[in-house]
Formats: structure tokens, C-alpha cells, sequence
């Protein structure tokens, strides 16, 4: 088998990626209480540098320190941390792969618990299910706090890739407030911000106009977009093509092709996916065949990262192969196996597999899944192995504190 992986990619701002596989963006909660990184986030990601993948994507930065989705996020508004940002660009960079940060706003999504404002949305639309009871209902941004948060993202980049990171990718995906404008659930405005499909997009185009013109023609920048909400009355496939042609004409970098929200989690893995969609692994496959052909019809050159669900290197190879793909988007397996891809790479079949044990409580089961994982990040950045037989209850009373379901949040994580 040849390994289609294993090829060089060059991309529009004219850098190169060593290989085509990617660590995909997964949310570390490794930040301190002033939303700078830690040594033990620095430590997570020397490890990551030397996996052999050719890109590694951070997990959530925010781009106002006032609207945290997650316990632990880093935020980037300033120069405030610019030698911990520095030394943790050092340490991602340091086996010679592309590092970029991934620039976010939670929107709607942002936990009480963690923010003092009410949250922000397109419009006053209340998050539903487990996730909206940790949340404040949403306020309507007005047009000049639309205008000052695409400044922000503009910043931000700025002063990650004055740190030392190679690129940026702007999050579009999973709820929160990029994907919120893009979602006529979420978007129920009538001015230039709502409405059409053109007008719903015109935030994200924006915020990427907002950061090539600040970072220049030769710096690398993605975007991480839905396939679709996978709701009712939210952005569909076909809505989320034509957002893809514009991103396209704007000419980024590379798009992931993801799914879903916190309502709708199709995102967060094998749990909710049909057994069908597990068997032949990669979730979003399909529909990165459908964007290619649309692509390819309107003669633009845009290559896709599909990340979800892969785990066998024949699946991988294949995907680039047959042209659905050009980046394969690796997050989970490399929580479990840090140097999975060098092994891919140097002819392993697939990553190991790994069952996380049930927690038996309905509404939290997705959750206790992330919470597992998050647990094994926090090994990783303790200079710890992971430990796969983990049963993720032993954490569950910690995980729920952290997000302020029992008491108030804790800052320092859990224990490993």
C-alpha cells in the first residue's frame, strides 16, 4: 500500500506541510486562571512535536478573555503573555512541524460559572439540553460589537504568530459564535449580519478578510467549518457548500471539514454516531466527496482536512487517494498514542483501539467521554502516559465542579 499520507502538501500561502497528517484541535483546559498557558500545556505540546504529524491545530484560544467556553481555555487579546506564548510555540515547533492556533469565541456557549457578562449570540437564542442549563441566556450583538469582535480575531493572530506559531485557524464549527451567525436557528437577524446565506456567512468572511490583512499573503490560515448543525432548522449541507465557495474565493488555506454542536453532538465521536457511520470510520467523509465536486465544478483549489472517526491507515490512504481529502485529522487517537503518527507513517496498520467504559447517567454520557479524554491530556501535560483503563466516573464530581454543575468551578483540573 503506498501511503498517500506520507506526501508533501504545499499550500496558497506557500509554505509546505511535511506529511499530510494533522493533530486536530482538541480543547485542553490546560490555561491558568489569568488564561495564559501553563508549563504543563508547554510540556502537552513538546510531546505532540515529536508525533510526527506535519501540523498541529491548538485547542481553543479565545479572543476575549470575558467570554471563556471552557474551564482552562487561554485567551489571546494582548501581548500580556507574549513569553509563555512564545515559549509554548517553541515547544509545539520544535520537531519541525507547522503549529497554528486556533482562534475561537464561544458566543451563547459560554458558562456562567466562568463568565460575568451575560453571553453574546446573533441573536437572543438560549442554548437547550444539559449544556444550556450552565449558561445565562444570550443578548444580540449589536453591528459595532460584531465589527470590535472581528477586530479581535484580527489581533489575536497577530500576536500568536508574532509568538512563534505558524498559522492560525479560525473555529466556525460546534456552536459556537462564528457557527451561530452561520446557523438560521441561531441567526434570526434581519440586517446585513442575518437572513440569506450570504448575509449569515458575511461574519466569518469578514473575520478571515480581518486576518489576512493582518498577517500578509504568506501565512497560513484555516477555518474549521460544519458540515452541518445536524438540527432541525439549522445549517445544512447545502448551506454549508456554498460557505465553503466563499472561503474558497477568499483564497484560506486549508478548511476542516468537522460537525455538529453542543446540542447536537456529532463531533464529539464514535457515542453518537451511527453504527453504520462507525463501521467505515471517517463521519464526515461524504460530505467532503460532495464539497469536492462542488469545488471542483467551480473551478476553485481548496484542500480539505476531514477530521472524525479515523482510525485504520488503508481508510486514511484511501481518502486522499480517491481526492476526498488532502489532510487527515487525527484528535483522540493521539490523546492515547502521542506518536501515532510516526507509526502510520512508518507502515503501522491503524491506531490502537480504545473503549471508554460507560458512566450509566443518560444525559451525561457524551460529556463523560470528554471528560475521559480530558483527563488523559492532563497526564500527557504532567509528563504522564496515558492510562486507557481509566474509569472516567473517578473523575466525574471533579469534572462537574469544573464546569460549575456541583459548586463552584475549579481552576486546577483534574487528578490523573
Amino acid at each position: 500500500m503506498s501511503t498517500e499520507f506520507a506526501k508533501p502538501l504545499q499550500l496558497a500561502s506557500g509554505v509546505t506541510l511535511s506529511n499530510r497528517i494533522a493533530k486536530s484541535s482538541l480543547s485542553e483546559g490546560l490555561g491558568d486562571q489569568d488564561q495564559a498557558p501553563t508549563l504543563n500545556l508547554i510540556r502537552l505540546y513538546r510531546r505532540w512535536a515529536g508525533s510526527g504529524a506535519g501540523l498541529l491545530i491548538t485547542g481553543n484560544v479565545m479572543v476575549d478573555r470575558r467570554a471563556l467556553g471552557e474551564a482552562g481555555n487561554i485567551a489571546i487579546e494582548d501581548n500580556r503573555h507574549t513569553g509563555l506564548l512564545r515559549e509554548w510555540a517553541q515547544a509545539a515547533t520544535s520537531g519541525g512541524a507547522h503549529a497554528w492556533v486556533q482562534l475561537n469565541h464561544p458566543g451563547r456557549q459560554a458558562p456562567s460559572s466562568l463568565n460575568n457578562a451575560a453571553p453574546v449570540a446573533p441573536s437572543p437564542v438560549a442554548v437547550t439540553g444539559a449544556i444550556g442549563a450552565l449558561g445565562k441566556a444570550p443578548r444580540a450583538l449589536t453591528d459595532p460589537e460584531i465589527t470590535e469582535i472581528i477586530g479581535r480575531f484580527a489581533t489575536a493572530a497577530r500576536v500568536a504568530v508574532d509568538a512563534g506559531f505558524t498559522g492560525v485557524q479560525i473555529h466556525a464549527a460546534h456552536g459556537y459564535l462564528i457557527s451561530q451567525f452561520l446557523s438560521p436557528l441561531t441567526n434570526q437577524r434581519d440586517d446585513r449580519w442575518g437572513g440569506s446565506t450570504q448575509n449569515r456567512q458575511r461574519f466569518l468572511v469578514e473575520i478571515v478578510r480581518a486576518v489576512r490583512a493582518e498577517l500578509g499573503p504568506h501565512v497560513p490560515i484555516g477555518v474549521k467549518l460544519n458540515s452541518a448543525d445536524f438540527q432541525h432548522g439549522g445549517m445544512t449541507e447545502d448551506e454549508s457548500t456554498l460557505v465553503v465557495l466563499a472561503l474558497a474565493d477568499e483564497g484560506i488555506d486549508l478548511l476542516e471539514i468537522s460537525g455538529g454542536n453542543y446540542e447536537s453532538t456529532a463531533f464529539m465521536g464514535a457515542s453518537d454516531a451511527k453504527a453504520s457511520t462507525r463501521a467505515r470510520e471517517a463521519y464526515f467523509l461524504d460530505y467532503a466527496e460532495k464539497v469536492r465536486a462542488a469545488l471542483t465544478a467551480a473551478g476553485a483549489d481548496l484542500p480539505l482536512m476531514v477530521t472524525g472517526g479515523f482510525r485504520t491507515a488503508s481508510v486514511m490512504n484511501d481518502a486522499i487517494a480517491d481526492g476526498a481529502a488532502d489532510v487527515i485529522g487525527l484528535g483522540r487517537p493521539l490523546i492515547i498514542e502521542p506518536e501515532l503518527p510516526q507509526r502510520l507513517l512508518d507502515g503501522a496498520t491503524g491506531a490502537r483501539r480504545v473503549e471508554v467504559k460507560k458512566i450509566r447517567i443518560k444525559h451525561l454520557e457524551g460529556m463523560g467521554e470528554l471528560m475521559w479524554y480530558g483527563v488523559q491530556l492532563r497526564r500527557l501535560g504532567n509528563g504522564k502516559d496515558p492510562d486507557p483503563n481509566r474509569h472516567p466516573l473517578r473523575n466525574l464530581p471533579q469534572y462537574l465542579t469544573s464546569m460549575g454543575m456541583l459548586g463552584r468551578p475549579q481552576r486546577r483540573g483534574f487528578s490523573t
